[in-house]
């Protein structure tokens, strides 16, 4: 028998799009919206109730505090403005978990934050820092070769490498940008390639057409690509025919 590659799939919820009950079945872990980007506390409660229901590891998924631009533009804060702010997003998503019997598995950062952290180390250290303040330990998903991810294995944070399965890489593992009209795979059979490249291979094809190393133990799918469920549901069918376990 083969060995069975295990993989965990992950999306970003409560941003709005309203299919976290469709999408959650298929999902191993979430990363939960918690008020810097979007979300408030009823969607919060609403989202980890769905996740309890398909035993879905929970994940905080705070931002910079910029819900007019959907923490999709870097913010000029400070230190000390940036942790008060990332602190309380997930403090905001322990007090639901708490109410619901439900615990914090991971952190992962949003949209520009993710971004500015994956290449800057003064950023990098304050989302470490905010990990560290946290009692019970917590895992972060982080892309490979990223700053952050080095930050947080100097700090023995556990890191899951993250690649995301319906976007395009440059060569330097960096997203294409949403504003290229190549950002996005919407093809369900593209992102499936594109997926076991990374997994089996450890590699991506980058836009430019060079082949990358890559290292990815968490998948994302964004659940506001138009096909999400549909793209999530045909992962679910098909990684098993390569001996990949969705866990």
């Amino acid at each position: 028998m083969k060995n069975v590659i295990q993989i965990d799939i992950n999306a970003d919820v409560g941003e709005g799009i309203g299919n976290e009950a469709d999408l959650m079945p298929y999902l191993s872990s979430c990363n939960i919206a918690c008020g810097g980007h979007a979300g408030d506390l009823a969607s919060m409660r609403a989202i980890v109730k769905l996740a309890i229901r398909d035993k879905v590891k929970i994940g905080a998924h705070p931002s910079f505090p910029d819900k007019l631009n959907f923490g999709r533009e870097i913010m000029e804060l400070s230190a000390t403005d940036l942790y008060a702010s990332l602190k309380h997003q997930i403090r905001s998503l322990q007090a639901v978990l708490q109410n619901e019997g439900a615990c914090l598995n991971h952190i992962k950062p949003h949209g520009a934050l993710y971004n500015l952290a994956a290449k800057d180390e003064k950023t990098a250290r304050v989302i470490i820092e905010v990990i560290n303040s946290i009692a019970s330990p917590i895992k972060l998903y982080a892309s490979f070769n990223s700053v952050l991810a080095k930050v947080a294995k100097q700090a023995e944070v556990e890191v899951l490498f993250e690649a995301f399965a319906d976007r395009n890489y440059n060569e330097d593992l960096s997203l294409v940008s949403r504003k290229n009209k190549d950002a996005i795979l919407h093809e369900k059979e593209a992102v499936l390639n594109h997926i076991l490249n990374m997994i089996k291979y450890q590699k991506v094809k980058s836009v430019s057409g060079v082949e990358v190393p890559i290292k990815a133990s968490t998948i994302c799918v964004h659940g506001d690509t138009d096909n999400a469920i549909e793209i999530v549901r045909y992962l679910s069918g098909n990684l098993k025919k390569y001996n990949i376990q969705i866990q």
